[in-house]
């Protein structure tokens, strides 16, 4: 692991955590209704990027949360492609993962205002790293990937109404577009172990007496875990090859 690179992507990490902390907050809501615009406590309007109100101090979403995970999140992902073009690409898509995540956590929803605007911009940031590395065959792959899992996504939400939503399809192809830059096999293991969390998350839960087999729990962090998890092992010789 590349030290410096680490620390200087847990330094931007909790940066970007805290400017996340107010999108996050806005759009926490159900769908269909409309962003938070003040503080549930006191009432006051709330500014475009904040962390706390402005006149009860109170922190929007649990303090520090948002700022430790995402620079445990981008400090992993600079050292993992430190001196890479690519680093400004996976280290995108790790801030926005922590920011889906939290949203989905809290509503059961992956707001479109997230991911739509994505993919232009991790295509776009995928392909200056296909430029200055030279590595067309990568950018190909990866539009391939996305998709690859946009398609695979889609079917398993015809095929199991209720299970997967269209916030679940559209954050696939951006999972994909990733996972796919890196090879088909971190691609499969990828999707793979998003599955495999989500079950034994669900397992633990059941026994818990948490959730009943009726009830559905949100996928969308499992589907970012198992990407980053396997973005991060590929990183390592024999591993997902």
């Amino acid at each position: 692991m590349n030290l410096a690179w680490a620390v200087a992507g847990a330094v931007l990490g909790a940066l970007a955590g805290a400017a996340l902390r107010g999108a996050v907050f806005r759009l926490s809501v159900p769908s269909g209704q409309p962003d938070r615009t003040a503080c549930p406590r006191c009432g006051t309007g709330t500014a475009a990027v904040a962390v706390r109100c402005r006149e009860c101090r109170g922190f929007f979403g649990p303090p520090w949360v948002f700022e430790a995970v995402t620079a445990i999140v981008l400090g992993l992902l600079c050292a993992r492609f430190a001196d890479s073009a690519a680093v400004l690409a996976f280290g995108f898509l790790g801030v926005l993962a922590v920011a889906l995540s939290g949203i989905d956590i809290a509503v059961s929803r992956l707001p479109d205002k997230l991911t739509l605007p994505a993919y232009p911009v991790l295509i776009l940031l995928l392909g200056i790293a296909s430029v200055t590395g030279h590595s067309g065959g990568a950018l190909l792959r990866a539009l391939l990937g996305g998709a690859v899992l946009i398609c695979a996504y889609f079917l398993l939400a015809v095929l199991r109404p209720g299970q997967l939503g269209a916030g679940d399809v559209k954050l696939a192809g951006l999972t994909g577009l990733a996972l796919g830059w890196l090879g088909w096999p971190v691609l499969i293991w990828g999707a793979a172990l998003a599955f495999v969390l989500s079950a034994f998350v669900s397992l633990a839960l059941l026994a818990a007496r948490r959730i009943s087999l009726r009830d559905s729990i949100c996928f969308g962090p499992f589907m970012l875990g198992g990407a980053l998890i396997a973005i991060l092992v590929s990183g390592h010789a024999g591993f997902l090859h």
